[in-house]
């Protein structure tokens, strides 16, 4: 009797502590398997979280990297996931058995025990590696393995460029958290990349022109003192020109909003407060606290304003009956994002589909902790006919596995910073190669991307 090898064998499963673009600890995770192949994966950390995120286990020991050091979740993946996955004789081809046995072996609802860092630096290595042994580039892996998407062409993703920081990721005056370039017009991706880095260079230029300073926040976007959205719009609007292209969604770029509301809202008062604004004594058309009607009406005069496409949690994750206002007034025009209210988790997805709460969700594999688990949030999406917009995090490495993900899955939207910083960089230059190999079968899908009706825009 022939006896049959199975192939990619998890031979060797090591993790270690690496630094993220801010200076803390994160997981990075290597595995080989019994042919010699190995893949290296590292997990990002955020800084604005959700509340049913997955729990990014930290070592709290204030005499290391301020309590932030990830030691404890290093020796949960070479001390427990390890010999337990050699042991069990997993391949690197089973991802979904090996991410259901490291859910099982966790045992919680948001992944405490091992740490959602831990399990996921594994699982991200796993479909690194799997793409090795199968001799096949990771983003078309994912397409064949993972995406319910037959077409033989592949969607190369609009870019969505947050150029301006404010929120928790910048020490200034604006309390909504991004502002960005959607360059939904472009004739390709590397082309989509030009017209990004063109108008951020212009966006540079008239900020010093103006006497602010072009400090950078954590994803790469200028920090200036400004006093509200309005103010940072208007000059994204000047840039643009500027930079000798039209802005708006029927022109060459378009505009994108993560307001990062459930950092301002209060559980206790169902209000949103503008801290930034009122600790800078900033006089603003919100007036410092104000309702949801209100912050609903508010955005809502923005997209009249300016050319706003997408929206990301324009309400707080506790605000669900907010949401569906918002939608039920804006969904048919604009592309309304739910981020920490579903935390790229697929039965809080579906939870949203059934309650109309959005028409597009953010996806970060580290919220939920697998990519199998990612990849099921997104097929949920998908069946509602949503958008999924596949997003990096404000604590990023250089592991550009977001970039081939997006394209596997076939989204059609990025979220992976600015037009700086080489962490966010990386992902670029990575979707510029996916181009480039594809030649022919690469799609830039424009405004098709956003499945919401335009003609009111």
């Amino acid at each position: 009797m022939k006896i049959i090898k199975k192939s990619g064998l998890i031979k060797s499963i090591y993790a270690y502590e690496v630094l993220d673009s801010r200076g803390f600890p994160t997981v990075a995770c290597k595995i080989k398997t019994n042919e010699g192949y190995e893949a290296v994966a590292m997990v990002p950390s955020g800084a604005s979280t959700g509340e049913r995120e997955a729990l990014e286990l930290r070592d709290n020991d204030k005499t290391r990297f301020m309590g932030k050091g990830v030691l404890k979740a290093v020796s949960n993946v070479n001390n427990k996931i390890a010999k337990a996955l050699i042991r069990a004789k997993f391949s690197v081809l089973q991802q979904r058995e090996i991410d259901n046995f490291m859910i099982k072996l966790d045992n919680t609802p948001n992944k405490q025990v091992l740490g959602a860092n831990a399990i996921l630096s594994v699982s991200m290595a796993v479909t690194k590696c799997a793409a090795l042994v199968s001799k096949m580039p990771l983003y078309a892996y994912i397409k064949k393995n993972f995406s319910k998407n037959k077409d033989k062409k592949y969607i190369m993703p609009v870019p969505m460029l947050n150029v301006i920081n404010g929120g928790a990721h910048a020490d200034n005056t604006i309390d909504f958290q991004e502002f960005m370039f959607v360059p939904v017009n472009a004739v390709s991706f590397k082309n989509a990349c030009r017209i990004a880095s063109e108008c951020f260079h212009s966006l540079a230029k008239l900020l010093k022109e103006n006497g602010y300073n072009t400090s950078k926040g954590d994803e790469g976007g200028f920090a200036p003192l400004l006093k509200d959205a309005e103010q940072a719009l208007s000059l994204m609007v000047q840039a643009i020109k500027n930079a000798g292209y039209i802005p708006g969604i029927k022109g060459d770029v378009a505009f994108a909003l993560d307001t990062a509301c459930s950092e301002l809202y209060d559980n206790d008062t169902k209000k949103y407060t503008f801290a930034k604004a009122i600790k800078a004594k900033l006089k603003t058309k919100t007036n410092g606290v104000i309702s949801t009607k209100d912050m609903i009406n508010y955005l809502g005069s923005l997209t009249k304003k300016f050319p706003i496409i997408s929206i990301e949690d324009g309400l707080s994750e506790n605000d669900r009956k907010g949401w569906f206002k918002f939608t039920q007034q804006y969904g048919k025009k604009l592309q309304i994002v739910g981020d920490d209210l579903y935390c790229t988790n697929p039965d809080l997805v579906n939870e949203g589909i059934r309650g109309k709460w959005s028409n597009a969700v953010l996806i970060k594999l580290n919220q939920i902790g697998t990519v199998s688990e990612t990849v099921d949030t997104i097929i949920a999406a998908n069946k509602a006919n949503w958008v999924s917009v596949v997003s990096h995090r404000s604590g990023e490495t250089e592991d550009t596995f977001i970039a081939d993900f997006v394209v596997g899955m076939c989204t059609g939207q990025i979220k992976t910073g600015s037009m700086s910083r080489s962490e966010r960089i990386a992902k670029y230059n990575r979707l510029i190669q996916i181009e480039d190999e594809l030649g022919k079968k690469a799609k830039y899908n424009k405004l098709a991307s956003f499945k919401f009706s335009t003609k009111a825009n």
